[in-house]
């Protein structure tokens, strides 16, 4: 999720079914539950739009559905709020979707969705004051998407506020029970930001959450009231021990730098937290007001050790002469690597289109949107780095000698002044590139070719998807 407002209100995500098989069962019924999961399971892609007018109410928000199975996906459903058994009613600004994340949040096999309507407000709107927030949880099945449950920061033990809550949202397992928890991103509550995690321990993610601010005992960092902490979501397993952590972006952050931005890297079963800057021993760079470390977040396994790996997108990093204050930024991202201790800076990198195909300007934002996943199916993790500025996007090849690797790196480019690359997704071993400025969803093939080499093919991207370019159809990317 990158550091404005309009680019933390849209999500994407491509949702596949993921199985969490009893930890009882034999090897052999293990595999046939999950194959009978697998089968029954509808996968789907959902596409936010959360300025799409519904009703004759500007910037609602909607969600559309996509088909999940093989070949190209389609749009099959438009979601809103007040149908399909989703409370609340569509109202002016209430920017449904304005984040999206999957998981498998009750454990029966199945995906489920979260989607965030972070302006949502209860009671009357104050103009020109964010929003309270909510979130929709819809439960998956063979039938698709069914039940309908619905979460607000009054769950984390708080009253409304213009907190935003469900500007970002997340998904994992971080205490190793078997389902994946719910972290949703509140990074107007009061006191710098906060995040709220659902369904530890087994219970029902739209029951009582975890609150974890900057000011919480065991995170114990000194909270700003402009942190935007949670506004950037991540979870892997840095690691290897088979729970999933929790990276946490707060780009307003950085004390006397302000805006400069802070990452906090939470274990949240062991109640133990991180702290990255570009400040930090072993980060390249250096902390300057406005830079944005941490305005998106992406795991992935770039060198195959079996540890998830982290970016972190710093869009807002200056590299061009001339520049101005205030000006958007030319943008790099940082990577840092798992290790058995979890992650580390050290051996860590920076990337940017000084040392990648393409030329780094101050309005190129490289580092707005993050994905991960292996286009090339070599069994490492490819990085995705959205340039929306240049209407691009630039993709780095992983490897199992040394990670990341700038050999054959790909730069694709988009229709000029349509923000293509705003956000982007891996999932399924192809890749997915929104441009809300044009409102249209391409997607982009790939090959199986082993070693330092991107996987994706540029001459066979097509549109799968068009939304109207003022609903910012797929503005960004969960």
């Amino acid at each position: 999720m990158s550091v404005s407002r309009t680019s933390a209100l849209l999500a994407a995500a491509l949702v596949l079914p993921s199985l969490a098989p009893a930890a009882t069962a034999t090897a052999a019924t293990t595999a046939a539950t999950a194959a009978t999961a697998r089968k029954s399971c509808a996968a789907f892609l959902a596409v936010a739009a959360p300025y799409a007018t519904v009703g004759g109410q500007a910037r609602a928000g909607t969600v559309t559905l996509f088909s999940g199975a093989g070949g190209d996906p389609h749009p099959v459903k438009v979601l809103h709020q007040g149908a399909d058994g989703i409370g609340d009613a569509p109202e002016r600004g209430d920017s449904f979707g304005s984040a999206l994340a999957r998981g498998d949040f009750d454990g029966d096999g199945c995906a489920d969705l979260a989607i965030g309507a972070s302006e949502e407000s209860f009671g009357p709107r104050v103009p020109g004051a964010d929003g309270h927030g909510v979130v929709h949880i819809l439960y998956g099945g063979p039938g698709g998407l069914g039940r309908a449950k619905a979460v607000d920061v009054t769950r984390l033990g708080r009253e409304h506020g213009t907190d935003r809550f469900g500007a970002a949202l997340a998904a994992g397992d971080l205490d190793g029970d078997g389902d994946d928890e719910l972290v949703v991103g509140a990074p107007g509550l009061d006191g710098g930001g906060a995040v709220g995690v659902f369904g530890l321990r087994h219970r029902s993610v739209y029951g009582t959450g975890t609150l974890i601010t900057e000011s919480t005992g065991w995170v114990g960092q000194d909270a700003g009231a402009t942190d935007e902490f949670g506004a950037a979501l991540a979870t892997g397993d840095f690691d290897g021990d088979g729970d999933a952590e929790l990276a946490v972006g707060a780009p307003g952050g950085g004390g006397q730098r302000s805006g400069s931005g802070v990452v906090t890297v939470i274990d949240v079963r062991g109640r133990r937290a991180g702290v990255y800057t570009q400040e930090s021993p072993d980060i390249k760079g250096s902390g300057e007001k406005w830079d944005a470390f941490g305005a998106a977040l992406a795991s992935g396994d770039f060198n195959a050790d079996g540890r998830d790996d982290l970016a972190v997108g710093v869009p807002g990093e200056d590299l061009s002469a001339r520049q101005r204050g205030m000006d958007y930024g030319d943008g790099v991202v940082d990577v840092l690597y798992g290790t058995p201790r979890g992650l580390s800076a050290i051996g860590g990198e920076v990337w940017s289109q000084t040392i990648l195909k393409g030329t780094p300007r101050y309005f190129d934002r490289f580092g707005t949107s993050l994905a991960a996943g292996d286009l090339n199916g070599d069994g490492d993790d490819e990085l995705v780095v959205g340039v929306p500025g240049e209407d691009a996007v630039q993709v780095i090849a992983g490897t199992r000698a040394g990670g990341l690797t700038r050999d054959h790196n790909a730069l694709i480019t988009g229709g000029k002044d349509t923000d293509f690359g705003a956000s982007v997704l891996v999932e399924g071993g192809r890749l997915l590139v929104a441009a809300p400025g044009s409102g249209r969803l391409t997607l982009i093939g790939t090959r199986t070719r082993k070693g330092s080499y991107p996987g994706v093919v540029p001459g066979s991207a097509r549109v799968i998807g068009r939304g109207g370019a003022d609903a910012m159809f797929g503005y960004a990317l969960s």
